[in-house]
């Protein structure tokens, strides 16, 4: 129909790409921001709506902390963590 934009599935799929992009940008500058925490070994990505952090901290209580930055970007209950305290 003239006048109507319509989007196809590979469209919405790049827009998906470009909302993971930025939510993972945004969790790794809080991250890195953060100067509670040291995050430069952590790994950030996005698992369909799921952040998972990986990789390693130094401190005790830098996993918890960085779970803590991630949900206040991306919501309670929508992180995983996978990262390991040496």
């Amino acid at each position: 129909m003239p006048g109507f934009l319509t989007f196809t599935g590979h469209e919405e799929i790049g827009r998906q790409g470009h909302r993971d992009a930025a939510t993972r940008a945004s969790v790794e500058s809080a991250l890195h921001a953060a100067d509670n925490i040291e995050a430069g070994e952590v790994i950030v990505s996005m698992l369909g709506s799921y952040v998972i952090l990986e990789g390693f901290v130094r401190r005790r209580g830098d996993v918890e902390r960085a779970v803590e930055i991630a949900e206040s970007i991306v919501g309670r209950g929508y992180v995983r963590s996978r990262m390991l305290h040496r």
